[in-house]
């Protein structure tokens, strides 16, 4: 618990980073400016590494550790995500890692690290009671009367409004007095559809009894219906809504995929709540709202350097889940490493979950829009999760494991490999060679840990190593570290691809990943995801990249399906429009975007000695 943490101010200045470039944030953290780019605009970047891994457990399978441990013998950054509360005080636990390989103090960085997500969750519900403001408004004023109000006598138009103007085709320079009547109704009610708002709020806590929430129940939520004449009754202004967990939030991706503050400005003023009764889409630009998200997300743009037991510096930034959203860490955080570390050093990024989505959505998202090129993937694999996908017994939290996972299994092992081949051969669809690093635990045998390898090389990996650096830290990834600095050394560049052109129609591009990634046999949709998929395309959509929703322990949607699942299809029930932050967001399967809590959540294990302070049971 106390590894002998370098002062902040010195493992920033041993990064390479200037006193003016880091913003102290306690004893152990600091922000850092993205003016790191600027003054390394022209150095070149590093190798950029991505670590991802097979669909794992409920227990996890290290790719946080793994991508922490990868002490490569040259500078070397980790960029990973803030872990979100949900699953710290859940199932899963922290996400700091473990053991030699792990951020500290973890206690702050499972925590509320620097306040991003809590920033995210301020802006996000700041828009969501922008949203049932204005309905309730237009739903008892009439235009004139909600002109009058937006624009009070003797006060201008405000920047955001102006942009309002633009989007109508009106004159930005007018002043309010000068519109004409038709101008000042276009511009004063958005006429939102009710049924089409999909925005939610959010908060960083499992809670499955907020996924449907009626909101608008109170005494004083009530209108006169504006058709029923002076003496008409009032009724209630309620509708129905619900919550997602922050992590999944749009302005989480926001923060993820922004590459400067103006970039994250336009984003968040383009994100889409809903569509009015036309069918025009409604932004938070529309609702005013976009400055006002960006001046509380202006700190959050900042990644946080914190460092590991072993003294590597990690950039800390953004936490979107891979299963319900982008499952990546920052952009910012990446091209500050990569230009930190200079031309042979490294910058190991993690992506959440199996590959089938963290490292799907790395490749066709992330670098997407930030024009990076990784030379390598590692692709974390652990005996244990084979096991299980060679048909082993369930794997629960909090339950002890199966003889089968503890004691010598073989042949286990060997069937569940084509989970891991199956991940293999997807990043390499890619262009981008594949390590695998097998994270050791003490139970697995050495007939294991080669039957793993031997899989790996024979499907196609540049290669494949045993990696124990959760009980010995970098001098454990010592074989992993060579194996990635072979693999970026062999690497072509020019060989890396996406897998669908974003041009495509939307459901070719859904069909893509389903079919090519998840081997499904083809993809069907509700009535709602039809609707909304025509909606999106009207609306100018349909060319943005995809970001899947669905389990992370199969290839397909069915969580109990292991292994190489054959015969299925994938269910869209659901197509949510990210618009600001750039995708379109199919929900498939019966995946949630709020989780619920166990039975025992792992809070109950987590206290504190009032006498020194210490965290107890955090991990």
């Amino acid at each position: 618990r106390d590894p002998g943490l370098l002062p902040i101010s010195d493992l920033a200045r041993e990064a390479g980073l200037t006193d003016d470039e880091v913003i102290p944030w306690g004893h152990s953290k600091a922000k850092i400016s993205l003016s790191v780019r600027d003054r390394l605009a022209d150095s070149p970047d590093g190798n950029y590494v991505v670590c991802t891994g097979i669909n794992p457990t409920p227990l996890g399978e290290g790719k946080s550790t793994t991508t922490l441990g990868a002490a490569l013998g040259k500078r070397a950054f980790a960029c990973i995500r803030q872990p979100s509360q949900g699953p710290t005080f859940g199932i899963k636990g922290g996400a700091a890692g473990g053991g030699y390989a792990q951020v500290v103090p973890m206690e702050e960085f499972n925590l509320h690290l620097t306040g991003d997500i809590h920033a995210v969750t301020a802006a996000n519900n700041l828009l969501a009671a922008a949203v049932d403001t204005r309905l309730y408004h237009e739903a008892s004023q009439s235009d004139d009367a909600l002109y009058r109000r937006l624009c009070p006598s003797g006060k201008d138009f405000s920047p955001v409004m102006r942009r309002r103007l633009v989007k109508l085709g009106i004159d930005p320079t007018k002043k309010p007095e000068d519109l004409n009547a038709e101008e000042r109704s276009a511009f004063a009610r958005l006429d939102i559809d009710p049924d089409t708002i999909t925005w939610q709020r959010v908060l960083d806590t499992c809670d499955r009894h907020l996924r449907r929430v009626d909101v608008g129940q109170g005494s004083k939520e009530t209108v006169k219906d504006k058709t029923g004449g002076p003496n008409a009754p009032r009724i209630q202004h309620s509708r129905r809504t619900g919550f997602d967990i922050t992590v999944a939030s749009e302005i989480m991706a926001v923060l993820a995929l922004a590459t400067d503050l103006n970039d994250m400005r336009e984003k968040l003023g383009a994100m889409v709540v809903g569509y009015s009764r036309a069918g025009q889409p409604v932004t938070a630009d529309d609702l005013g709202c976009g400055g006002a998200l960006t001046v509380l997300m202006k700190d959050a743009l900042l990644p946080t350097l914190m460092q590991t037991v072993e003294r590597t510096p990690v950039l800390v930034h953004a936490g979107p889940f891979a299963n319900i959203a982008t499952g990546n860490s920052s952009i910012v955080a990446d091209e500050l490493a990569l230009k930190l570390v200079g031309e042979d050093g490294f910058v190991v990024t993690e992506a959440g979950f199996g590959a089938d989505i963290g490292m799907e959505k790395f490749f066709n998202i992330k670098c997407r829009y930030s024009g990076l090129k990784p030379k390598c993937a590692v692709i974390v694999a652990t005996v244990r999760a084979l096991k299980m996908h060679g048909g082993g017994p369930p794997v629960s939290a909090g339950r002890p494991l199966a003889k089968e996972y503890t004691e010598e299994n073989v042949d286990l092992v060997t069937k569940g490999c084509a989970n891991l081949i199956k991940h293999i051969q997807n990043a390499m669809k890619f262009g981008v060679n594949a390590v695998v690093a097998v994270n050791k635990f003490k139970t697995d045998t050495d007939a294991e840990i080669d039957a793993v390898k031997q899989a790996s090389v024979d499907a196609g990996a540049y290669d494949a190593v045993m990696s124990n650096h959760w009980a010995e830290g970098g001098e454990g990834a010592a074989d992993l570290a060579r194996a990635v600095d072979a693999a970026c050394k062999a690497a072509d560049e020019t060989n890396f691809k996406f897998l669908y052109d974003v041009n495509l129609p939307i459901k070719k591009k859904i069909e893509s990943i389903s079919r090519e990634i998840y081997g499904a046999d083809g993809v069907d949709y509700t009535p709602l995801a039809d609707k909304q998929i025509v909606q999106y395309t009207d609306a100018g959509f349909a060319n943005l990249p995809i970001c899947i929703a669905k389990t992370q322990y199969s290839l397909s949607c069915d969580a109990s399906a292991k292994g190489v699942p054959t015969g299925f299809r994938i269910l869209v029930r659901e197509v949510r429009g990210c618009a600001g932050a750039g995708f379109l967001y199919p929900i498939c399967g019966d995946i949630m975007t709020i989780p619920g809590l166990p039975t025992r959540p792992g809070f109950y294990d987590v206290d504190i000695d009032t006498e020194t302070g210490e965290v107890k049971g955090l991990f």
